[in-house]
């Protein structure tokens, strides 16, 4: 009976010190993986942005957050069941559409989730778009629901642009830039990438709605 009592110990142990070792490399594994590091603007790259071929990722203006998204769904044809811009909002992404028109950063394409406050956001700032169901609001999915949606902002945002003199805009929601990317911009900021085909993508920087007037400004 010792022998045997010996012999499961034994095995238990040796058990035991294999889940140890694997919870170890995982932890070291998700230690390792870097955190995502904000870029901010230069005017070098507004210089760049006017000769087109870029994507401009822009997540809507500020919200009204006593109006929350109706659970567990909401209805996408009527604003009431959405939380929807403020009047701060309104502001900033019209000034943001202001910005980009002074910075003559040419604008070609522009989708947005079917979400109110992306539509709207869209409208203010670019005075048009066209609705894309596969930058909806990623908040509330589920993983499963949530790979269309993924899959689609990686293709638009690294698929080269046409015409190659104008910049694609993308007009959505932060969440669905944290499952791309671990990233979570603020209000009506602009994510810069470069696209670089079969589903590849760079990216450059960000200009946040506080930084335009540095951008702007000539010296």
């Amino acid at each position: 009976m010792q022998v045997k009592s010996l012999s499961r110990f034994l095995r238990n142990l040796t058990l035991l010190t294999l889940l140890l070792t694997a919870f170890s490399a995982s932890a070291v594994t998700k230690q390792s993986d870097p955190e995502f590091v904000e870029i901010i603007a230069t005017q070098q790259m507004i210089g760049k942005l006017q000769k087109g071929g870029y994507v401009l990722y822009m997540r809507h203006g500020n919200t009204d957050n006593s109006r929350p998204d109706r659970t567990p769904k909401v209805d996408l044809n009527d604003c009431n069941t959405q939380r929807i811009l403020n009047q701060k909002g309104i502001l900033v992404t019209t000034e943001v559409g202001n910005n980009v028109r002074q910075a003559n950063i040419p604008v070609g394409e522009v989708f947005a989730s079917p979400m109110c406050r992306a539509k709207n956001s869209a409208q203010y700032a670019f005075g048009r778009f066209t609705l894309d169901k596969n930058l909806m609001y990623t908040g509330n999915m589920t993983s499963a629901e949530k790979k269309p949606v993924i899959a689609n902002t990686r293709r638009l945002v690294s698929t080269p642009v046409t015409p190659e003199n104008t910049n694609r805009i993308l007009v959505a929601h932060a969440p669905n830039m944290m499952d791309l990317m671990g990233y979570f911009p603020v209000e009506a900021t602009l994510v810069i990438f470069k696209p670089k085909g079969n589903n590849q993508f760079e990216y450059i920087g960000s200009i946040r709605p506080q930084d335009w007037n540095r951008l702007l400004k000539v010296d």
